[in-house]
């Protein structure tokens, strides 16, 4: 394999529901992150739950997105009980503020499920190979050119059985000119690890 330079290993895997991974239960206008991400390398739905009605408040959470870009979002509080979730789908938190006083509490977790994104690799790379768990859910884990909604290069379909991940790729890899991207839905893996060009 004299044309692989250097083969590097990144691990995708979803995290699943937290309601305070991001930010413990506080009643701080300025929320205390607790975990920044990434989220086991893919984004997530960011959740605000308050005991007390927090409706009357507007949060602003600020990251960044899959392509790693900085993202802001405004937010309306929730009400007493109750969760919100962000529109967005971050794949780091740096702050999460309230334009006005916390009735009581606030906490900040992620949604972890439904569809997730990540970053392999930014620059021209080659998927190598991959080795991962499907759980009981059939689906797709699709890796896609320039962005995370580029053009899709590679297709890895799950037979909704619990098993192997484990394509074959050709010698030479597949070719990403413009960086390479995951796409995946939480309920489909477990873990999974890809080898690329790095």
């Amino acid at each position: 394999m004299g044309n692989v330079s250097d083969v590097k290993a990144k691990f995708f895997e979803p995290q699943g529901v937290s309601a305070s991974l991001v930010s413990a239960s506080a009643a701080a206008q300025n929320l205390v992150i607790a975990d920044g991400g990434p989220y086991g390398n893919l984004t997530e739905t960011i959740t605000l739950y308050s005991s007390a009605n927090n409706s009357g408040n507007t949060f602003t959470i600020t990251g960044t997105d899959g392509n790693g870009d900085a993202q802001t979002e405004d937010v309306t509080g929730p009400g007493a009980g109750a969760t919100v979730n962000s529109a967005n789908k971050y794949l780091t938190v740096t702050s999460i503020v309230s334009d006005g006083a916390i009735a009581t509490d606030i906490r900040a977790g992620i949604l972890g499920t439904g569809a997730l994104t990540g970053t392999l690799f930014a620059g021209r790379t080659r998927i190598r190979g991959m080795t991962g768990t499907s759980k009981a859910s059939a689906g797709n884990v699709v890796f896609k050119n320039t962005s995370i909604t580029g053009t899709s290069l590679l297709t890895v379909p799950l037979t909704g059985a619990v098993g192997n991940i484990d394509p074959l790729i050709p010698d030479n890899g597949v070719l990403f000119d413009a960086g390479a991207y995951v796409n995946i839905t939480a309920a489909d893996i477990t873990g999974l690890t890809v080898f690329y060009d790095g």
